[in-house]
């Protein structure tokens, strides 16, 4: 049954749990909670979006291994429910070194000295513990099959909790509160693409075959996904299991232009970054990306000098 939420203003008692007396307080909304304020107002003056989107991406690529184990979408049969389970935790770590945060009690940190909870999942809901009942928690929400992420804030109260718990005593978030008493931190927003992603069945059988180099891999993944930018962690993965894959990928520039006629940039090359960019790919430090002939359309009035002073004209700079 959907539980009925109370609204702010009732009485709200946490569970008891061990040393720790289980105070009677006030259930105050987001409106008149000062704590909860303080903190949304330091994390929306932050670049959340990019800064939760390296947090995410990275828990997840941790949790799947890509580089040991090939794997590289989360929902696949070769990934346990236990490991899919693991990105919350994964992601905490995460989490405070983007925001430049450091592990502290009473709970995972704290934020202009106010206790705050750190909660990821990968499921429709948010397991919160007896002792981060009644506290702020940042609540992270990652949709694998989406491949996007949003992120909320909000003090977990215990009546705004289910009835129900796990064998842990954690409870979920009630359907209601969410809406009603967190603060949006950010809506949902894309995480990076996964090139891999993008292959057939049968192209994935090509680029993973078994007793196959590297190169020819590498060669064939890249035949397969001309204009895209392929990085890094994609090519280490299809090369999973073996060393020096970067290597190989070097290697097989030849052969990719040998038999699919295309020119392969490397985001690692200064020269290659800056033609990518003007052939319209950012590469970044770690991207490639297959060019395909229709879209090379050399510039031979621009000197790789003048493209440098473009790139610094058009980055923006810091501080």
């Amino acid at each position: 049954m959907k539980k009925i939420v109370p609204p702010p203003g009732g009485v709200c008692v946490p569970d008891e749990r061990r040393g720790h007396a289980s105070v009677p307080h006030i259930a105050h909304g987001p409106e008149d909670d000062a704590e909860l304020r303080k903190v949304w107002s330091w994390l929306v003056a932050r670049p959340l979006p990019g800064l939760l989107t390296r947090a995410v991406d990275d828990a997840v690529k941790y949790v799947l291994d890509g580089a040991r184990t090939g794997r590289f979408d989360l929902l696949s049969p070769d990934v346990d429910s236990d490991e899919r389970a693991s990105v919350g935790t994964k992601l905490q770590y995460r989490v405070l070194n983007e925001l430049g945060l450091y592990k502290e009690p009473p709970l995972d940190t704290r934020i202009l000295g106010i206790p705050v909870e750190l909660k990821g999942t990968v499921r429709s809901n948010w397991m919160i513990p007896t002792e981060g009942q009644c506290e702020i928690s940042v609540l992270i929400q990652a949709d694998a099959a989406g491949r996007r992420h949003r992120a909320f804030l909000m003090r977990a109260h215990r009546i705004w909790l289910n009835d129900g718990a796990n064998k842990d005593r954690k409870r979920g978030i009630a359907a209601d509160a969410l809406g009603r008493f967190s603060l949006p931190l950010i809506d949902w927003t894309p995480l990076p693409a996964e090139p891999l992603a993008q292959l057939t069945p049968e192209q994935l059988a090509v680029v993973f075959a078994p007793r196959v180099g590297q190169t020819a891999r590498l060669t064939a993944l890249f035949g397969f996904l001309p204009d895209t930018v392929i990085p890094r962690s994609s090519m280490e993965t299809v090369c999973f299991g073996n060393k020096d894959p970067m290597r190989r990928a070097r290697q097989a520039k030849d052969a990719v232009r040998a038999t699919s006629g295309l020119e392969v940039l490397v985001g690692t090359w200064v020269a290659d970054r800056l033609r990518a960019r003007e052939l319209g790919f950012e590469l970044g430090d770690d991207g490639w990306v297959a060019v395909s002939p229709s879209k090379i359309q050399p510039r031979v009035d621009v000197t790789p000098a003048q493209l440098e002073i473009e790139w610094d004209l058009q980055t923006p700079r810091r501080g």
